[in-house]
Parts: C-alpha cells; sequence; structure tokens
C-alpha cells in the first residue's frame, strides 16, 4: 500500500493508521504524511467532524479540515460493525504507527487498544492524545478552548485590566500534535535499533503546561504567579507594539546593543548612558518612563518609514498583519508558502509544510480525502495476504 503515489520522503514505506479526528491527531498525521509516510485515515460513517466546521468553506468542505489532511487516504469504519472492526484490526495488524484520541480507554470494546494491537503487532508504535491524561482527567473531554482555560493561558492573554481571552488559534491542540510527532519518531529511532515497539501517550494540559514556558517556570521556579499585560512582556522591554504617526509598529530591543541601536536611530542616544534605561532588566523595570520617551518620537514618522528605517539598521520590528497580509509576506520573501494540491480548477490551495530537508523534502500530492474516498482500495489490500 505505501508509496503508491510515486512519491518519496525521509518517511517514505512507514505505514500510519490514522484513529484520530479534529485537529491534534489530524495535524501530526499530516505532518508526518508531508514527510512521506502513508497514512490511511480512518473514519466513522459520519465523517471526521471537521468536515461540516462551516464558515469558511471550499465547494462545501470546511477549510477547517482541508488545512490538516492531505497526503491522505480515507476509508470509513463503522466499528460497531464485525466486517468494519475485522478490517480495523487488520489495519492495524499492519501498521507501523496507529494513532487515536478517543477518550482513554474507548477503543479497548473495539480490541483496538495498545494492549490488543500490540499483542499481533509487538513493533507498533501506538500513539494516544487524551485532553488531560488517563488518571484523574481521564473522563474530562480534550477540546483546546477547556486547556486554554484551565491551564493559565487565558489569564495571561487580553489588557490588563480586561477580561482574559483565548488564542487565536487552538494552539495547544498544535503543539500536542507536534509533541505527539516528536514521540513517534523518538518510538520509531528506538524501535529500529531494538526492534520493539512501545506505547507514547500525549495530553493537551501537559502540552500546555510545556508550552508556556517562561510563564510556568516562572510560578514553580520562581514563585510568581504571571498575570496578562495585553501586548507586553514581562522580562523585556521594548518589546510590542509601540504607536507611529498612523498606526502601531512592533518593536523589539532584545538585547542593550539593538536597544543602542534604536536609541541612535530615534535620535535618542542620551538614553544608552542613562542609568534607568543601561540594561533589559533596567528597562524592563522602569518601561513607564521609558516608554513615553521612545513613543514621542515615534509619532514623528509613519509605521512603513520606522519600518525601512530600523529594519535596516538591524532592530527587530515589524508591521501587525492580517492573515492575508502575513501569506503575501512570506510570498514575497521567497519562502512559497502556498501549494495546489489536484488537477486544474480542482486544485485545492494549502499552506506548506514549513520543514525544508536538503536531501528527502516534503511532499505536496494528495488533496485531502473526501469520505471513504480510497475506502474499496483498501479494503481491497486489506482482503490480500499480508507480505
Amino acid at each position: 500500500m505505501t508509496g503508491t503515489d510515486g512519491s518519496a520522503g525521509p518517511l517514505a514505506g512507514l505505514l500510519i493508521a490514522d484513529f484520530s479526528r479534529i485537529l491534534a491527531g489530524p495535524y501530526a498525521t499530516m505532518l508526518l504524511a508531508d514527510l512521506g509516510a502513508e497514512v490511511i485515515k480512518v473514519e466513522s460513517p459520519a465523517g471526521d467532524d471537521t468536515r461540516t466546521w462551516i464558515p469558511p468553506e471550499r465547494d462545501g468542505v470546511a477549510t477547517y479540515y482541508l488545512a490538516i489532511n492531505r497526503n491522505k487516504r480515507s476509508i470509513s469504519l463503522d466499528l460497531a460493525d464485525p466486517d468494519d472492526r475485522a478490517a480495523a484490526r487488520e489495519l492495524a495488524r499492519r501498521a507501523d504507527v496507529l494513532i487515536e484520541n478517543f477518550k482513554p480507554g474507548g477503543l479497548r470494546r473495539f480490541e483496538l487498544d495498545y494492549a490488543s494491537v500490540s499483542a499481533t503487532n509487538p513493533g507498533v508504535i501506538y500513539a494516544s492524545i487524551s485532553g488531560f491524561g488517563t488518571a484523574g482527567g481521564a473522563a474530562l473531554p480534550g477540546y483546546d478552548l477547556l486547556v486554554q482555560a484551565a491551564s493559565g493561558l487565558m489569564s495571561l492573554t487580553g489588557d490588563a485590566d480586561g477580561p482574559p481571552y483565548r488564542a487565536g488559534i487552538s494552539v495547544f491542540d498544535l503543539m500536542t500534535g507536534m509533541h505527539a510527532a516528536i514521540g513517534i519518531l523518538s518510538a520509531l529511532h528506538h524501535r529500529e535499533r531494538t526492534g520493539d515497539g512501545q506505547h507514547v501517550e500525549v495530553n493537551l494540559l501537559s502540552s500546555a503546561l510545556s508550552t508556556l514556558v517562561n510563564h510556568a517556570t516562572a510560578h514553580v521556579a520562581g514563585g510568581v504567579v504571571p498575570h496578562r499585560m495585553g501586548n507586553a512582556h514581562p522580562s523585556l522591554f521594548p518589546y510590542e507594539p509601540l504607536p507611529t504617526a498612523d498606526k502601531d509598529l512592533i518593536i523589539i530591543a532584545g538585547n542593550d546593543g539593538q536597544f543602542r541601536i534604536l536609541c541612535r536611530e530615534l535620535g535618542l542616544d542620551q538614553l544608552t548612558t542613562d542609568e534607568r534605561f543601561l540594561h533589559n532588566e533596567d528597562r524592563t523595570r522602569n518601561r513607564e518612563e521609558l516608554r513615553p520617551l521612545l513613543v514621542d518620537k515615534l509619532r514623528q514618522r509613519s509605521a512603513e518609514d520606522w519600518f525601512r528605517r530600523l529594519s535596516a539598521a538591524g532592530v527587530p520590528c515589524g508591521p501587525i498583519n492580517h492573515v492575508d497580509d502575513g501569506v503575501a509576506l512570506a510570498d514575497e520573501l521567497g519562502l512559497d508558502p502556498v501549494v495546489r494540491l489536484g488537477a486544474g480548477a480542482d486544485a485545492v490551495p494549502l499552506i506548506r509544510n514549513p520543514i525544508s530537508l536538503s536531501a528527502t523534502p516534503t511532499r505536496h500530492v494528495l488533496p485531502p480525502p473526501g469520505l471513504n474516498q480510497h475506502g474499496d482500495e483498501i479494503r481491497a489490500w486489506l482482503a490480500e495476504p499480508a507480505d
């Protein structure tokens, strides 16, 4: 079954049985499919929920679904049906990797849990994604918004005197998907050396706390409970949008050298010897005194003027774009952000895999599949004797 599209990649030859749905699991398997793995997406007869998360849509299919399901083949299996359940077990028996995000223990009744699958496929890498782990949080639903709230992220997001906000994307679903992919690749490397498979487990809350990095560590190592600061950074200044003559511009002085350059370009060289602003910790502590001095100069030119001038001088800065502007900027910078999969007018434009490999590049071959689009092909393959 693997490699039937004629493409290759660093993971060519690996078969992944994808029993996941929504976002974290499908994102992980898309990344692995882009790297050459053969991914068979197993869906219920109703299909992945995200197929109907509309608007927005393209030709009646949710762009949410399209975003995370390229380079896969789809088969619809009703696990309550004996024949379909047998096909699912055979797929699991042949797979190098099985990934699922059912509620913990939810696949046991179908004999598709790790113990059952590894009994017939001892080399399998079996990856489970949950919301809150398999102990006290096993029964809790794993939605990204719940984890943004429970982890503390929302308490960090928004204006200091305003309500907490969710991030604009399902950030912890995506991070958990990446953690799942890293775990799977690590387990595959271990299997290559030992021949042994293993169970990889990730959950959204643990990924969330890991992703909170400096904020979580501020609490566990520093005894601090971080709080909302709008667009400000707790440990750096300037590191935020600052107003210019027409609109805000992101300006960053990540070290003392960058601050000196910024002051030079603004005509504020005297600030570089002011004891209040000598070092980052000084500037951060005295940000309310420093900010108006910077803003007074920045308001004398437009954001575009300052962007060109400061960028040329080596000061990190940039506009606050809409998504269309971000895609256009990537294109302008030669990053080729968009790939089109499919033929002619039906080709689906998608965002390119961000990984660049010099010897084994990522592949962009199959458009996101329709529900059960490859069902007959996969069933026929499963009915054949295994190699």
